[in-house]
C-alpha cells in the first residue's frame, strides 16, 4: 500500500466519523496514537473527552442535552499494563477484561459485533498497542456489517510487528457522509508520522472537519520507558 499524507487523508473527508491512528515517530522514539470523535446530530456533538486514569472517557458537555448515552458515553482508551486499547465504543472495556483473563485481542472482539444503529450499522474499530522493553508492535480491527446486512458481521484484523519509523496506519468507521452512512472498506491506510506531539496534534485537528469534529486524543509513548505525554482537544469549551 502506498504511503499516503494524514493531512490529505482527513482533510479530504468531511466525515470519516471515528478514527484510530497508530505508528511510530520519525526518530523511532515514540509510539504514537490517536482517537478522534465527530458528529452530525446534536447528541454526538454534545461530548468532550476527559481523562479518566490512565485513559479517557466520553462525557456529555451539556448534560440537559443527552438523548441517548448508549452509543456516544464509553471509554475510549483504557491501560492494562503495558497495553493501551482504543476503540469507538465500550468494546474497549471488554477487551480490556478479556485480555486481563488472558484472551486475546481477537478472541475478547469474537463476543462482540457491529454497532445496533440501524440502517448505518456503524463499524466498531479497535487498536491495541504493546510496549515492552524497548519493543513496540500493535493490530487494529474492524466488527462490520456484511453489506449492510445485520445478521452477518465480517470481523477483520490487521497486526503490525516491528512498526516503520515516520509510518502509521489510520482506521475509520466511515468512507463518507451519506445516507445511510457507507461503512470503511479495505485495509488501514498506511499514513506517514510526523512531528513532536504538539505538532502531529494540531495536524489532526486542524485538518478534520471543522463543522463535524468533535473530540480529539493524542498520546505520545516514549519506546525505551513506556512513559507517555497526552493531549486532549474538546470543540466544546
Amino acid at each position: 500500500m502506498e504511503l499516503t499524507s494524514l493531512e490529505s487523508q482527513l482533510n479530504s473527508n468531511p466525515y470519516p466519523g471515528r478514527g484510530i491512528i497508530i505508528g511510530l515517530s520519525p526518530d523511532s522514539a515514540y509510539a504514537v496514537c490517536a482517537y478522534f470523535i465527530m458528529g452530525r446530530s446534536v447528541n454526538s456533538r454534545n461530548r468532550i473527552f476527559v481523562r479518566d486514569g490512565e485513559g479517557i472517557r466520553t462525557k456529555a458537555y451539556d448534560p440537559a442535552k443527552l438523548s441517548d448515552p448508549s452509543l456516544v458515553i464509553y471509554a475510549p482508551v483504557r491501560v492494562l499494563g503495558n497495553k493501551t486499547i482504543l476503540t469507538n465504543g465500550d468494546q474497549t472495556d471488554t477487551i480490556y477484561e478479556l485480555m486481563d483473563q488472558q484472551q486475546t485481542f481477537e478472541q475478547a472482539l469474537r463476543t462482540r459485533t457491529f454497532e445496533p444503529d440501524a440502517p448505518n450499522y456503524t463499524p466498531r474499530i479497535s487498536g491495541i498497542m504493546h510496549l515492552e522493553h524497548g519493543r513496540f508492535h500493535y493490530a487494529m480491527s474492524i466488527l462490520k456489517s456484511n453489506q449492510g446486512r445485520p445478521e452477518s458481521c465480517c470481523r477483520y484484523t490487521f497486526a503490525y510487528e516491528s512498526p516503520v519509523a515516520g509510518e502509521g496506519h489510520f482506521i475509520h468507521t466511515y468512507k463518507g457522509d451519506g445516507e445511510p452512512l457507507p461503512s470503511f472498506e479495505g485495509e488501514p491506510v498506511r499514513v506517514s508520522i510526523s512531528g513532536d506531539i504538539d505538532a502531529f496534534t494540531d495536524c489532526v485537528w486542524s485538518n478534520l472537519n471543522q463543522e463535524n469534529k468533535v473530540s480529539l486524543f493524542v498520546r505520545f509513548l516514549e519506546t525505551a520507558t513506556g512513559k507517555y505525554e497526552t493531549r486532549i482537544v474538546n470543540k466544546n469549551k
